[in-house]
């Protein structure tokens, strides 16, 4: 089996669990992934109706990332979450006539090496990608979201999660993250203007700050070298932005602000008013004498459980129909009140980006990206 699913071909990954299903002595089985939006979760079946995320059991196991088992016609449903590494990609149904310990072990491998086969395959499937889209998307985005990592990634000491809308029309906003052994870079990008020009802005900052990073490269490098890149390859163009690295071992953040709003620290259920503020610098990419000398590096020290919020203006610059802005104060409750009831970073975010496009009836006026991340050592 193990064999067979390396050669197979995406389009057969649902005839293959239910292969593996039936070896395992479970009956059959069926793959949902979660669309772009993380609204529904759409079935690889293309005969079968999608499953709200929100209104439905299958919904509960991906929120929560915990297995959910119901009753059905024929016997038992075990709702069981995908998931690669801290990154949610949908559910696994598995019909069963009777559930027991083995049973339900066998289940939760099945989902596991599923989960590692949709992530291998999604990589250059267009069919995988075209499944979990709802809307067409318009060219700026596809060009962006090629660059993109995936939504989650974390260790056991910390975790990274964003979220950006428009989805289908996105444009100059981008995060990035990525874990080099105990160190966590994140960064969010604002590219000047909404058209195809904004995300090629945005996209070569982007590699520019995986090329220094993976040469080695500290957090200065990292700055400079995406200051060099776009003013040699887009000299009329620049992006606001932050970068930050963190170590995952000691809790030391260093974080640089180039003309982008200030991160937010959320410590004991509050915002830490000032904490990672900074004077200000000029936004990546100026050519000439507004380039600045050297950009100037914070540091901090984050105690165990503190999130840090990085954010693009479109997030709290929503209106609604009455012209008034969805806020800061809006902004960072939502984030305190759903970390206070135990929802997960990522269940977190998606809750909140759909509070704000229900804010801006589905329009927003500009781009939204949110990037969190949380500091949770094993042994603090």
């Amino acid at each position: 089996m193990i064999s067979q699913a390396q050669t197979a071909l995406p389009v057969e990954l649902p005839a293959l669990v239910n292969q593996c299903a039936s070896a395992l002595g479970l009956g059959t089985a069926l793959i949902y992934l979660a669309d772009l939006q993380q609204w529904l979760l759409i079935p690889l079946d293309e005969a079968l109706e999608p499953l709200s995320v929100d209104h439905s059991s299958a919904g509960w196991a991906y929120r929560t990332v915990a297995p959910r088992v119901v009753d059905a016609d024929d016997g038992l449903i075990v709702w069981m979450p995908l998931v690669d590494g801290a990154e949610r990609l949908g559910v696994l149904a598995v019909r069963t006539a009777s559930l027991d310990g083995p049973l339900m072990r066998r289940s939760r491998m099945l989902a596991h090496l599923f989960a590692m086969l949709i992530t291998s395959k999604r990589a250059y499937s267009d069919w995988l990608a075209a499944r979990t889209r709802t809307a067409p998307m318009r060219l700026p985005a596809e060009m962006l979201r090629a660059f993109l990592p995936p939504r989650t990634i974390g260790s056991s000491r910390c975790v990274s999660t964003a979220v950006l809308e428009p989805a289908y029309d996105i444009a100059g906003d981008a995060f990035d993250h990525s874990v080099v052994k105990n160190v966590l870079h994140t960064m969010i990008l604002d590219g000047m203007g909404h058209d195809l020009t904004a995300g090629l802005t945005t996209s070569v900052a982007m590699a520019a700050a995986r090329n220094s990073r993976r040469g080695g490269g500290d957090l200065t490098d990292v700055v400079g070298s995406v200051d060099q890149a776009l003013a040699e390859w887009l000299p009329d163009h620049f992006c606001t932005g932050v970068l930050c690295r963190l170590d995952a071992e000691t809790g030391i953040l260093r974080w640089v602000n180039c003309g982008h709003p200030a991160p937010l620290l959320i410590r004991d259920e509050r915002v830490l008013a000032g904490a990672l503020d900074s004077h200000p610098q000029p936004p990546i990419g100026l050519a000439g004498p507004l380039v600045p000398a050297a950009r100037e590096v914070h540091e901090t020290k984050l105690e165990p459980g503190d999130c840090v919020l990085l954010y693009t203006d479109g997030v709290v610059e929503a209106r609604d129909e009455n012209g008034a802005e969805f806020g800061l104060d809006r902004f960072t409750d939502f984030i305190i009140r759903s970390n206070a009831a135990g929802q997960r970073p990522a269940e977190v975010l998606r809750l909140l980006i759909h509070a704000i496009l229900d804010y801006q009836r589905n329009h927003l006026r500009d781009d939204a990206t949110i990037l969190l991340f949380e500091w949770r050592p094993q042994n603090p």
